[in-house]
């Protein structure tokens, strides 16, 4: 159909097409047969892009397995080679020394208890009532000086009562020997008898007897009275003071006054084993051989520093104490500067020397289970040997016992890099 507006004329022109009768217009059944075909080939479109996906697949699969066991092949080969070739070891170059003696002094330590040459406890010898303290604690003290003062008093009064019965104790013997002088007189005359005589002789023997303990009950009471004045016996420092003025004293007290420690020489205590002594008596033919002969030993502090003072053992006891197994050895040292105190503690050391022993480095040892081993050079191959030894100069050297002889060759230095039966080429000096 066509419509127009033509001019200013008020009318329309329409024209009708009408289609031709021979074009064909599908009908239903044709257009879901064309829809069904469509349906199939687009099925059939992706059913051949899955297939040609999985071939694709399959062949990646496919390429990777075959990787795989030509790298399992490969390696397989390759250990198989390794495996048949025969390991060739390197000869290095180490640091080697010959075996020989020498002489070495060793240092043996032992711990010690130092003490004053005295250590006097200070107990009052009379009962009474401290009335004064003398001295300082740490102080040091002569031998008689005045350390305490008891109370006074009443050993005051003792003493003026025995010497008032000395007093009268001579008066009777003054007494009585008048009456037997002139009991004699008239018994040369016959006028008294013989027994007024004796009598009168008795009397006096009694007189004299009686002035006797009473002279002996004054130098006791005097004695008495200088008990109050407590007095240093040597000396010496004083130690502690545990009482004050005021305190009841008494000779059953439980702690002394104090301790007076003469520390001009120092004892110093210390123990040694039944093997070790018998080891000292060995070497020197006997005790009192061994205690002339020994060198001077040292002492280190508590502080691990060496006093510079060089001591000497004096005695050794002849007792082993059958609880710990040990003998205990006193050795003395000056004490001039005051540097030691009683009761302190150290380290005995004691130097012994070695003649005609193996020495060798620790570097040339190693240790397997808290046995020693070192490299001994045999056919110029390594051969681990366990040895017996000693530390000395403080564990940088060992002193051999047993395991090594004289001419043996060891290795010196890198016996960490070793093994059994690796091949040893000595290192020579540029």
């Amino acid at each position: 159909m066509i419509c127009g507006y033509k001019g200013t004329s008020s009318f329309w022109i329409v024209k009708w097409h009408v289609p031709k009768m021979n074009s064909r217009v599908p009908s239903m059944k044709q257009m879901v047969v064309q829809k069904r075909h469509t349906f199939a080939a687009g099925l059939k479109n992706e059913r051949e892009s899955r297939r040609i996906i999985f071939f694709k697949i399959k062949s990646m699969i496919t390429k990777k397995s075959m990787m795989k066991q030509m790298m399992t092949v490969i390696c397989s080969a390759t250990l198989a080679a390794c495996g048949s070739a025969p390991a060739v070891q390197p000869q290095s170059e180490y640091q080697v020394m010959t075996i020989s003696t020498t002489d070495r002094e060793l240092q043996t330590i032992y711990s010690a208890a130092i003490r004053g040459r005295q250590d006097i406890d200070i107990y009052p010898q009379v009962s009474g009532t401290l009335t004064k303290l003398c001295v300082e604690e740490g102080q040091t003290v002569r031998r008689g000086q005045v350390l305490f003062i008891i109370d006074q008093v009443p050993y005051l009064a003792a003493l003026r009562t025995a010497e008032a019965n000395v007093e009268a104790a001579r008066a009777g013997v003054a007494t009585s020997q008048l009456t037997y002088d002139s009991k004699k007189e008239l018994y040369a005359q016959k006028v008294i008898s013989e027994f007024d005589l004796k009598t009168s002789y008795n009397s006096l023997l009694t007189a004299k007897a009686q002035l006797a303990q009473a002279e002996a009950q004054q130098v006791n009471a005097a004695n008495n009275l200088s008990y109050t004045e407590v007095k240093s016996p040597a000396d010496g420092m004083v130690g502690t003071l545990p009482y004050r003025v005021g305190t009841l004293v008494s000779a059953s007290l439980p702690k002394p006054l104090t301790t007076v420690s003469d520390n001009s020489n120092m004892y110093v205590y210390f123990s040694m084993t039944e093997n070790q002594l018998l080891d000292l008596t060995r070497r020197y033919g006997s005790k009192d051989k061994a205690l002339a002969e020994m060198d001077s030993i040292e002492l280190q502090l508590n502080d691990r520093s060496v006093y510079p003072q060089e001591g000497k053992i004096e005695t050794i006891s002849g007792v082993i104490d059958t609880s710990t197994g040990t003998v205990s050895l006193r050795a003395v040292f000056p004490n001039k500067e005051g540097l030691l105190t009683s009761g302190g503690s150290g380290n005995v050391i004691i130097p012994v020397r070695k003649e005609n022993c193996i020495v060798v480095p620790q570097s040339a040892t190693y240790e397997v289970q808290d046995k020693v081993y070192v490299y001994k050079v045999v056919d110029g191959k390594a051969q681990s040997v366990p040895v017996q030894v000693t530390r000395v100069n403080g564990g940088q050297e060992y002193i051999v016992e047993s395991g090594l002889k004289v001419g043996d060759t060891i290795v010196a230095e890198g016996v960490g890099l070793l093994r059994e039966g690796t091949s040893v080429q000595p290192k020579t000096n540029e």
